[in-house]
């Protein structure tokens, strides 16, 4: 299929709950990381930077190269991708793991293979990646739909374009207007919009044209970078025993001794 001119970005070319357990110490921060979450079936928006925010996309055949390298990791690790996004110097995922390890092994095939490619092509060595990647699992039921047009918005937030649609290196084309796009797989949320694909798409392009308000992009910014379920108390608390760690932080304060204490910090 013919490839996207990266220049031009009115063009789309778009060719049971286990639990694993990972905590290392993370020299990008200096302390003891969290473990990932680890359940099977529910979405994560998945954030992966380039190193000190350096510009990882250049010519177009590097969106090529990272493109397709998505879709077969995406294939080989069992993860479906509802969303996405390619930025210069970052991408987005939006994405269900079909197994306890698919997000990590997808994101690790892609990262590697991708240096080896980028620093073969401009004649460069050394890391390109800005630390792990980070990750939030979410309630598909509230945040599914809301975190695909945060994803898929933000190449018009950070200027490169004035519409949505304007962006060649997204999944808007498929989800809103039926661009093929072999990496896009629609969540059950999104088959909800509609009986017929016609539907579905123009209910998406419809609630995709209302602007996200801030303290929603703040609230999905947050829980990504700091790692922390995307959901309602009662979202949270029925996977609480699902998760290989806490869904929320702790609070802070209180009686540590009462027993509403101990409950709001999964300590009961």
């Amino acid at each position: 299929m013919e490839r996207p001119s990266v220049g031009d970005a009115t063009k789309h070319w778009h060719p049971v709950y286990t639990c694993a357990r990972v905590n290392q110490p993370d020299p990008t921060l200096g302390m003891a990381r969290l473990p990932r979450f680890v359940l099977p079936g529910y979405p994560q928006h998945v954030i992966q930077r380039g190193n000190n925010r350096q510009q990882i996309l250049f010519e177009e055949e590097d969106y090529w190269f990272i493109w397709e390298k998505m879709d077969v990791a995406a294939e080989k690790f069992q993860c479906d991708i509802h969303a996405y996004v390619l930025m210069p110097n970052h991408f987005h995922l939006l994405l269900t793991p079909n197994t306890d390890n698919g997000i990590g092994k997808l994101m690790q095939y892609v990262g590697r293979y991708y240096v080896q490619y980028f620093n073969a092509r401009y004649d460069r060595t050394g890391t390109l990646w800005e630390g792990r990647y980070r990750a939030t699992l979410l309630d598909p039921r509230t945040y599914l739909l809301p975190v695909s047009h945060y994803v898929e918005s933000n190449p018009v937030r950070k200027g490169l374009v004035d519409q949505v649609a304007d962006y060649a290196w997204s999944s808007y084309g498929a989800n809103a207007a039926g661009v093929e796009d072999d990496l896009v797989t629609p969540h059950r949320e999104y088959e909800r919009l509609g009986r017929s694909g016609k539907t579905r798409r123009a209910n998406y392009a419809k609630s995709a044209a209302s602007t996200l308000d801030d303290p929603l992009i703040e609230k999905i910014r947050d829980a990504t970078n700091k790692a922390w379920v995307l959901g309602d108390p009662g979202f949270c608390q029925a996977i609480d025993g699902l998760l290989n760690r806490r869904p929320l932080p702790r609070p802070r304060g209180g009686d540590r001794r009462s027993a509403a204490y101990r409950r709001s910090a999964g300590l009961e």
